[in-house]
Formats: structure tokens, sequence, C-alpha cells
């Protein structure tokens, strides 16, 4: 039977597929191996069934598996963007985007990838729902964006790939 599901690609910039790779060699060549160490340590200290450090190293060490296989999957699907790259006159992934909202304030958007996103620094992913809504729009359209607190409308006034 032929799998009919699309395949996800995990659109993502060089700084955001490093990120991922430099916590996926943290964990499995430095944090793993450590703590392997010591459940063995506390393994031989005989009785496990009260031994926290044996019974939180194990709980740490599935948790540690688990995040090691989600970083591979997701590195196994990578897309690279190099925002600088990008040509266009529309908001794309990538893209660095000065809006203005209904009070006239002005906030900038940097649209990545889903697994680089910093809220303090103003980095959206692309699938968020401003960043959805601004996708493929120009300077000078407004878009109207549902939030959790309601429908907002900004007016897009910067592109810049950067």
């Amino acid at each position: 039977m032929i799998n009919t599901k699309a395949i996800e690609v995990n659109y993502i910039t060089p700084k955001g597929a490093e990120a991922l790779q430099d916590e996926l060699k943290e964990l499995k060549h430095d944090e793993r191996p450590k703590l392997v160490e010591t459940i063995a340590w506390a393994a031989s200290n005989g009785d496990r069934s009260e031994n926290a450090d044996y019974i939180y190293g194990k709980r740490r060490l599935r948790e540690i598996d688990r995040r090691i296989e989600f970083l591979l999957k997701r590195l196994s699907i990578v897309e690279l963007i190099e925002p600088s790259t990008v040509k266009s006159d529309k908001i794309l992934f990538g893209a660095t985007v000065t809006i203005l909202d209904e009070q006239e304030n002005k906030k900038t958007y940097k649209i990545i990838g889903v697994d680089e996103i910093n809220l303090d620094r103003s980095e959206i992913s692309w699938k968020s729902p401003i960043g959805s809504a601004l996708l493929n729009k120009k300077v000078g359209d407004i878009v109207t964006v549902v939030t959790p607190k309601g429908e907002r409308e900004l007016e897009i006034v910067k592109i810049v790939y950067i």
C-alpha cells in the first residue's frame, strides 16, 4: 500500500539548524554518557527501589532519549533557507517584517521555522497565526490576524531579508 501522507518539511534557517545540531551533540556526547555513568554507579549500590539517583537517572535518561529521537527526526526533514539570499517583494520564509497595528504601534517580526521561535526577539514561526497571515503579502497590504485576543488588522510597512 502506498503512503499518501505528504512528507513534512522542516523549513529552518542555518542558524536554527546549527542550534538543533548543537543540542543533539550535547545530549549524545556529553549529557547522556555522564548520566549513564551515574546510573551504573547508582545501580551498583544495591536496592534500586528506593535509590533516588537510580530512579531519577533512569527517568532523565528516557527524557534525553526521547529528545534525541525528536531532534534526529526534525533534522532528517530539514530544508535550509538562508534569508539573506531570498529576493522577493512578498513576505516569504526568512523575511523580517515591520507592521503597524490599529493603534499605529510599530512591531517587527522575523518569520522563521517552528524549531527556532524566540518571542523575546520577535522571531515567530511561519505557521503561527501572525506568520501565516503575513505570508505572500506585500508592503501596503492590510491583513487580518485571528489571535486569542480576537481579530487584529495589521498593515505591512516594510519587508527585508537579512
